[in-house]
C-alpha cells in the first residue's frame, strides 16, 4: 500500500519535472548588458523548486528588472560567445554576466530570500 506521503511527493516531482524538462531544448540568445544564467540540469530538485518558488515573479522585481533570467542547460548547447571563469558542475548554478562575461556567480539554491540575498549582493558588486 502507497502511503499518503510516498504519493504527495512523487505528484509533487511529476509536476516539477516538466516545468524543468521544457526550458532546456535548443541554444539560447544572452542579451547585452546584464544577464543571470540559470545553470540547470533536467530531474535536479533545487532547480525545480527556484521555478515553482522564485521563477513567476522573477520579473516583477527590480534585481530580476535589472538581469534577465536565462536558462541553460548543464550539458548544453551553450550559448556562443560568453566569457566564464570556469565551467560550473552543479546545479543550480547562477552567473551574472555583463555583455556576456562573468563577474559572480553563486551555487545552490535554498530558499527565494537566500536567492535573492546571493543575487542582490552580486548585482551591487556589479555596480
Amino acid at each position: 500500500m502507497i502511503r499518503r506521503r510516498a504519493l504527495l511527493s512523487w505528484f509533487a516531482l511529476a509536476a516539477a519535472a516538466p516545468a524543468v524538462a521544457a526550458p532546456l531544448r535548443g541554444p539560447v540568445a544572452v542579451p547585452g548588458g546584464l544577464a543571470l544564467l540559470l545553470v540547470e540540469s533536467p530531474g535536479c530538485p533545487f532547480c525545480a523548486a527556484f521555478r515553482r518558488e522564485v521563477l513567476p515573479g522573477y520579473a516583477a522585481r527590480a534585481e530580476g528588472r535589472a538581469a534577465v533570467l536565462v536558462p541553460v542547460p548543464l550539458d548544453g548547447p551553450w550559448p556562443d560567445g560568453l566569457a566564464l571563469a570556469q565551467a560550473p558542475y552543479a546545479t543550480p548554478t547562477f552567473i551574472l554576466l555583463r555583455d556576456r562575461v562573468e563577474i559572480g556567480r553563486f551555487q545552490g539554491y535554498e530558499s527565494p530570500d537566500w536567492f535573492w540575498r546571493e543575487l542582490g549582493a552580486l548585482l551591487a558588486a556589479a555596480g
